[in-house]
């Protein structure tokens, strides 16, 4: 490991509302603040999820802009949290927490109703594991199990297939679609108008869009105890980009040209 990211979780392991805890610690400690998230924050304001946070740049955005909530990070990678982790605490941001873990393991960290909304941003579309796919029935049947009534799940993503694919879940299992579009900045776009979180673009999707690809948003209610049923997406294109490095995407709309 370099001496970078040692330097980083050395950092990490000193800021109070930074959470790491590997599974052998939750199964022999448990986590103390699970249902008693008001405790942390000093306050019973909602508690809205980044899922997957990446550099946190969605938890410390909504954070500035919206007091009025308690936002939470939670990614594998400390290394990239770092970077909205000491943001937040330079700025004394007192509605922020992170969390380093697996979101497989968001049931030992929030007790049943206790989650507001959750947002996923820009997560690998997993074209070929629907149980990895962090908006896929799996993950949304975990979701319901932490969630207060009236929670949301609201995805934005770069991938016209994880798009199609969420929509036509949510459709499948009646989940109300509050809010969808597959061009977010498109002109006259109004989705999302007045809302803290229309101005945040985070870095990677700072780069699909200068690379020429549509952001894609969708936003739906997690209500409801049936068991979820997978769409079926034999249908649905692959993302054709996928297959090419991060430094070179294919674009239909160029290619023609």
């Amino acid at each position: 490991m370099g001496k970078n990211k040692l330097r980083k979780f050395d950092e990490l392991s000193h800021i109070d509302f930074v959470f790491q805890y590997p599974f052998a610690r939750l199964r022999d400690e448990g986590f103390p603040l699970r249902g008693r998230w008001n405790e942390h924050f000093g306050n019973d304001h909602p508690i809205v999820l980044e899922l997957g946070c990446g550099k946190g740049e969605y938890t410390v955005g909504l954070a500035r802009r919206d007091p009025s909530r308690n936002y939470i990070g939670i990614d594998i990678k400390g290394a990239r949290m770092h970077s909205g982790a000491t943001a937040a605490q330079r700025e004394g941001l007192a509605n922020v927490a992170f969390i380093r873990t697996s979101i497989e393991l968001l049931e030992h960290f929030f007790a049943p109703g206790e989650v507001a909304e959750i947002w996923v941003t820009f997560p690998d579309p997993q074209m070929q594991k629907a149980n990895k796919r962090l908006t896929g029935t799996r993950f949304c049947s975990m979701y319901r199990r932490v969630a207060a009534p009236g929670c949301r799940l609201r995805l934005k993503t770069d991938s016209p297939f994880l798009y199609a694919y969420t929509s036509r879940m949510a459709a499948l299992n009646s989940l109300p679609v509050v809010d969808a579009t597959d061009d977010l900045y498109a002109p006259g776009c109004t989705v999302g108008a007045g809302e803290p979180w229309r101005d945040i673009r985070t870095h990677y999707e700072q780069q699909w869009l200068d690379r020429g690809l549509t952001i894609k948003y969708l936003c739906f209610g997690l209500d409801g105890a049936t068991a979820l049923n997978e769409p079926a997406v034999d249908d649905i294109p692959l993302d054709t980009y996928r297959s090419y490095s991060r430094g070179y995407i294919q674009m239909p709309q160029l290619m023609e040209e």
